[in-house]
């Protein structure tokens, strides 16, 4: 295997600041409305959940947020993370491309999430919160927050997709070792959980279940609050330290990509490498064009209607202007956990909207034969929801081949597969299932809804 080479930052070269991409957004996003009066939101109806420092960032309209120097310091155990340039991947797809690639794979929960994890945990440590609850799909976000949650010494409580309990028990295990009480969801734990195993027993879970679930438990216990791993504005802020040091990656290696790609669940990876590129489009008129890759087996962005949803199933949350596919939607089980959601960012929906991004589908064993070729070639066994950027990276590629147009693209590797060898034997057996939603699947959750289409 030819030696690839890597470009990375020295310590110092750490972002002081996140990117706070409201700033810049031609169309600001619509405002969350409250559940039970449907009129905006303020601080107040979001303070029995999240610490005041979260929720200032949420609504913030200042275009740089400082990073705590606490945080900083837990950055450093993995920041900054490696961009590396795939030669052998280009050779194996015999593209006049240039693919690049930001591995968040390094870091202690081996995903992109602890970027997030650490600040979330730190600004709860500094209100006094004693506990938090969360949910977690494939078990990265549950891991990076046990991670965070240990290191400020923070009780946790995860409610992991059952599905994904059941596939990816190492996950589980991970968050054990960090000192988390993981869950199986939907349980007998909360009402959320009971009403939903009422209608079916063997539910699969969602993320909108264990969402429903985590948040009632905050809500239901003063010393708790609650902490989301993806949608959220001041999430997908706090993940813009990797487009942040992509951008000085880049400069580096003496390139500048014309295509970004991340994989897309609820847009936390994706907002991470692409927003500090789209503020280059937006301030300087740059013209790089950012896709989210997403599930054919829940393609909120590609199929989905842009409207008020809940951001659970149960109901108790604000309702999000989001590219959604009903809150109730229930998603195959597919082995990318981590993408099984029916709804998408605010800021990301409003993006998508305004044509400023794009997004693609792919279905579940497109995206195993693309990770399967770029391990082979790079040596990095990707996570089944870093194989969406994977697979979009080489659809790219060859597009370029096709068109006789060099292009650089680079897409967020965000996390590895190590945990997730069930998944690749199921593709090596053969037992991997594809999943094709059918028109009345696809609309019958948008049906239930009672809220207007956004035009």
């Amino acid at each position: 295997m030819e030696k690839t080479k890597k470009y990375i930052l020295p310590e110092k070269e750490i972002p002081e600041q996140w990117y706070n991409i409201q700033a810049d957004m031609p169309n600001p996003m619509l405002p969350p409305l409250h559940p039970g009066t449907k009129q905006p939101i303020g601080p107040a109806d979001l303070a029995a959940l999240f610490p005041m420092e979260l929720i200032k960032q949420e609504v913030s309209q200042d275009r740089w947020i400082d990073i705590p120097e606490e945080v900083r310091d837990v950055y450093k155990l993995w920041r900054p993370t490696p961009l590396f340039r795939a030669t052998n991947f280009e050779k194996l797809l015999d593209t006049p491309a240039k693919i690049y690639y930001k591995y968040e794979g390094v870091s202690p929960a081996g995903s992109h999430k602890p970027n997030t994890a650490v600040p979330q945990a730190y600004y709860n440590k500094m209100e006094g919160v004693k506990k938090i609850t969360t949910e977690t799909g494939a078990g990265q976000w549950g891991s990076a927050l046990s991670f965070a949650c240990n290191h400020f010494g923070i009780d946790l409580e995860v409610y992991m997709v059952k599905i994904s309990y059941e596939q990816k028990p190492y996950r589980k295990f991970m968050m054990n070792t960090w000192g988390a009480n993981v869950f199986s969801s939907p349980t007998n734990r909360t009402e959320s959980g009971r009403k939903i195993l009422a209608e079916d027993p063997d539910s699969p879970g969602s993320l909108g279940i264990a969402i429903s679930e985590a948040v009632e438990r905050a809500a239901t216990n003063n010393d708790t609050k609650y902490s989301l791993g993806s949608v959220l504005n001041h999430v997908l802020m706090h993940q813009t330290v990797i487009g942040l040091e992509s951008i000085k990656q880049m400069e580096l290696a003496g390139d500048f990509p014309d295509i970004v790609i991340g994989c897309f669940g609820g847009g936390s990876n994706f907002a991470g490498i692409s927003f500090p590129f789209l503020g280059l489009n937006f301030r300087e008129g740059k013209n790089v064009r950012c896709i989210a890759a997403e599930p054919s087996s829940c393609p909120k962005l590609t199929k989905g209607e842009f409207r008020y949803d809940f951001g659970d199933t149960v109901g108790l949350t604000p309702l999000i202007p989001m590219y959604t596919l009903g809150h109730t939607f229930m998603p195959a089980p597919i082995h990318a956990g981590g993408l099984r959601y029916h709804g998408a960012g605010a800021i990301v929906s409003q993006l998508l909207k305004d044509k400023l991004i794009e997004a693609q589908s792919f279905h579940q064993i497109e995206c195993f034969e693309a990770g399967v070729k770029f391990a082979r070639s790079e040596g990095i066994i990707p996570a089944p929801e870093s194989n969406h950027a994977i697979a979009c990276a080489v659809k790219e590629a060859l597009k370029a081949k096709e068109e006789g147009t060099p292009k650089t693209i680079l897409f967020n590797l965000s996390g590895h597969g190590n945990f997730d060898m069930s998944a690749y034997d199921a593709y090596f057996s053969g037992k991997l299932v594809e999943h094709h939603l059918t028109e009345e699947e696809l609309h019958a959750d948008l049906k239930k809804l009672n809220t207007p289409i956004i035009q």
